[in-house]
């Protein structure tokens, strides 16, 4: 299948309405929106918010940015299905999913500059939880626009448009934020006027058309099962690429999340050599994985095929996990973030979202359904560490860890393969 654009004067389907122009305002406009979500983001958990505890509760700080960790993902796994579910059912002159990503970012605006007056670990705390609740207004509608406004021959370009936002928006956003690490206040405000312009980008620049005329489901008890609830009818292969993601997400946070105690504790460096190597590991990451990222899409698109891409990457990544097993050496890591985090992450994470969104079992449902679909995201992220943390209690080291994870993988991509209703 061709990833060419529809010309302007090119024949439309029911989800082929844009034209060529059209087409290039979309992605513009979802590389910025994801790019102005996901900066402010990781700013604030990975730099922010730990600068600012410094200044405010340097002795639990560590405590409280787990605490930060488990309660936001929590939360934001409820926001996602929530928001998700409710911008599937408004009917209004700008669509269905403008006005909540508009109303997500104000607000999440609004909640950055509070916490940039926050002065205790309880408004600190309660303020980043109701953040996490909000961003999901932006982030859940914003996923559902591809599966709403994109022909199912696009998708994979689409999704890998997307992914590069996303990549861009998370190395960007350590990079600006690093200038923010003694005056964390500042950074706060900076960050959240960019926040506040994620969801009216994608308004102006592509908007969507009026449902308002659409008809509005009754409420009843049928209607908040169908949706607010798991799917229940036509829904084995959506359960299946779940799994895959959980298992995929689970076998990488395995050994991200302890990769700097790999490098000390396992491969005998000190802190300075460990950091060296995992800002290496890092910008290799970055390079890679936005390069086979970008391409993985279109290809995907060309073929017409998603699963063998998809199953393609989890053995890539499979592989790549066993070389620090084998090779336990420091230079094994670069080779793993290579491989693993680089080659293999950027297909699958191009691809696997157009295969999710093939997958879904309601159309009407997407946002809600995707919602619950980003529970492998937040369950691998949160299990994979576990996993690792019972590797060395059983094993006292890391070493069997790496083919564990592998395990983990084929397991993944054998579920992948079971599915049948996409390519």
């Amino acid at each position: 299948m061709s990833t060419t654009l529809p010309a302007d004067d090119a024949p439309a389907s029911s989800l082929d309405t844009l034209t060529r122009g059209g087409h290039v305002r979309l992605a513009t406009a979802l590389v910025l929106g994801a790019v102005l979500w996901i900066g402010p983001y990781v700013a604030g958990i990975t730099v922010l918010l730990p600068a600012r505890l410094e200044q405010i509760a340097p002795d639990n700080k560590v405590a409280v940015i787990a605490t930060l960790s488990i309660v936001g993902s929590v939360v934001a796994l409820l926001a996602n299905i929530l928001f998700g579910a409710l911008s599937d059912l408004t009917r209004s002159r700008f669509g269905k999913r403008a006005p909540w990503m508009v109303l997500g970012s104000v607000t999440t605006c609004l909640l950055f500059l509070l916490l940039s007056r926050a002065e205790s670990v309880t408004a600190l705390v309660l303020t980043w939880c109701v953040f996490q609740l909000f961003l999901n207004a932006i982030v859940a509608p914003m996923v559902a626009v591809i599966p709403d406004r994109v022909p199912e021959r696009l998708r994979g370009s689409y999704s890998a448009v997307y992914g590069v936002g996303m990549m861009v928006g998370m190395a960007g956003a350590n990079v600006v934020a690093s200038r923010f690490v003694t005056d964390p206040v500042a950074g706060f405000r900076v960050m959240g006027f960019a926040i506040l312009l994620a969801g009216p980008v994608l308004a102006l620049l592509a908007p969507d058309r009026s449902n308002a005329g659409e008809p509005r489901p009754a409420f009843s008890r049928a209607m908040l099962l169908d949706n607010f609830s798991f799917p229940r009818r036509g829904a084995r292969d959506f359960y299946l690429a779940m799994s895959g993601k959980l298992l995929f997400v689970l076998a990488m946070f395995s050994i991200t999340g302890y990769q700097l105690y790999i490098f000390t504790d396992h491969l005998g460096m000190d802190a300075d050599g460990a950091g060296a190597m995992i800002a290496t590991m890092a910008l290799v990451q970055l390079v890679l994985s936005l390069v086979f990222g970008a391409v993985a899409g279109p290809v995907s698109d060309r073929l017409g095929r998603r699963k063998v891409l998809v199953v393609g990457a989890m053995v890539v990544m499979a592989v790549g996990l066993l070389v620090p097993f084998v090779w336990p050496v420091p230079a094994a890591m670069v080779v793993f973030a290579a491989v693993s985090l680089g080659l293999a992450s950027g297909v699958f994470n191009s691809v696997d979202q157009a295969l999710n969104y093939d997958v879904l079992p309601d159309p009407q449902a997407a946002a809600k359904d995707l919602g619950i679909l980003n529970m492998a995201n937040t369950g691998g992220q949160i299990l994979g560490p576990v996993l690792m943390g019972a590797v060395v209690g059983v094993t006292g080291g890391y070493g069997a860890g790496f083919p564990i994870a592998a395990g983990v993988t084929l397991l993944g991509a054998f579920l992948v393969l079971r599915i049948r209703s996409a390519r």
